[in-house]
């Protein structure tokens, strides 16, 4: 097992055993928040979800419109599994040196679970007028899995899709019993990469259960009885899974392997980028659902008053159409936007060309027709994660 995946698993045993809020460290509380902080401020921001890609020129550009309230911003980067032990030395330390997290589901299950945010809503609801009912109905509900922890920044319906070499997959499977002909006709060129390290393969976890019609898809303890039979069974063809999503890109693009899970976003910016070929062309399977998912803007326990106005006036800012539609980027979380009426035609021109280019005028038919379910909330993300790597990985995960 890689030193990433012995990462993830720690944090998930901890997160199943309820650890709860450091013993010691600041209590702040955050009861009457100026509009604004008494000088401006310098924040470090924290991205573990690759979030800065869409949202960095959103942050820039609300320091240079509000210098009475930001002094400068500090990025900085690290993996998901790593930052929650990061936010509780700096509580227990009483220094809460970061002072806002940009993260995806994985994070936000960290930071519920060890009791390491402090609450946004509805404690600040007054600040973000009418915010349910400002976002895209599937972005209002990835907001619900937050539990008021944090405040949905980005989303996009992500998959489950397949990605294929469309010279060596001329037939690509259009149904789960085809994928499983053609992964045992094509033994070792199948991919998905560990889920609890990937956003394409968590998806292609979370989705198989709605594609098989299994008894409950949002309980992977008692309701995906059919969904790891079939994993088991698929397993059988799969050589190993890859520890990150990258790695199945490059493997696509170098023939190791011919059809791998993708979604929206990492079909459309590794071909921007160059990773796969532009030739590459996606599929999905009958029954299919998608399956949400989202990066949120979290905010530790301990930042000052001050810290806590300035971050509160840039998560607001960064919800206005005009910032949203820098979500769109060059595809990386495709569509990107979280709120309503923001459109490509007001994103940068870098990205309408780049979308332009390698966007697929399919997306949208997919995107309208097909029903929309949010990925697992935090505790039964865990446990799929680790029925996977006991039942599913076991033996065959990195290389």
């Amino acid at each position: 097992m890689s030193r990433k995946m012995s990462k993830l698993v720690v944090l998930a045993v901890l997160l199943l055993a309820g650890c709860g809020a450091p013993t010691a460290g600041p209590a702040s509380t955050y009861t009457s928040v100026p509009d604004k902080p008494s000088s401006p401020v310098e924040l470090n921001v924290l991205d573990v979800a690759g979030n800065l890609q869409l949202t960095q020129g959103m942050i820039d550009e609300f320091v240079t419109a509000h210098t009475d309230v930001v002094s400068e911003v500090n990025y900085s980067k690290a993996t998901a599994p790593d930052m929650p032990g990061k936010l509780k030395a700096e509580q227990s330390a009483g220094r809460s040196q970061t002072h806002l997290v940009l993260t995806g589901t994985d994070g936000l299950a960290a930071v519920i679970g060890q009791g390491l945010a402090a609450p946004l809503l509805p404690d600040h609801e007054a600040k973000f007028a009418g915010l349910k009912d400002n976002y895209l109905p599937p972005a209002a509900a990835m907001q619900d899995l937050s539990q008021g922890q944090g405040i949905v920044v980005t989303y996009y319906p992500a998959g489950p899709l397949l990605e294929y070499d469309a010279a060596k997959v001329p037939n690509p499977p259009k149904s789960a019993h085809e994928l499983l002909a053609w992964a045992k006709a094509n033994p070792g060129k199948f991919q998905y990469a560990v889920p609890a390290n990937s956003g394409p393969g968590r998806t292609f976890l979370m989705g198989l259960p709605y594609v098989l019609g299994d008894s409950d898809p949002k309980d992977p303890e008692n309701g995906w009885a059919k969904t790891w039979a079939y994993l088991a069974e698929l397993g059988q063809y799969v050589d190993y899974y890859p520890s990150g999503t990258t790695e199945t890109m490059k493997n696509l693009a170098d023939g190791s392997a011919n059809l791998v899970a993708t979604t929206t976003g990492w079909d459309i910016n590794p071909r921007v980028l160059g990773t796969v070929p532009e030739s590459a062309r996606v599929t999905t399977l009958a029954g299919f659902h998608w399956v949400t998912d989202a990066h949120y803007a979290v905010v530790p326990k301990g930042v000052s008053q001050d810290v806590m106005a300035a971050n509160l006036a840039l998560v607001k800012w960064m919800l206005d159409p005009k910032q949203q539609a820098k979500a769109y980027d060059k595809g990386y979380f495709y569509p990107g936007p979280a709120v309503k009426g923001v459109t490509l035609d007001m994103a940068p021109q870098e990205s309408r060309d780049a979308i332009g280019k390698f966007g697929r005028p399919e997306y949208d038919a997919l995107i309208e027709n097909h029903p929309k379910e949010t990925s697992l909330p935090a505790e039964a993300q865990v446990k799929a994660f680790q029925k996977w790597e006991r039942e599913i990985g076991s033996g065959k995960t990195g290389k």
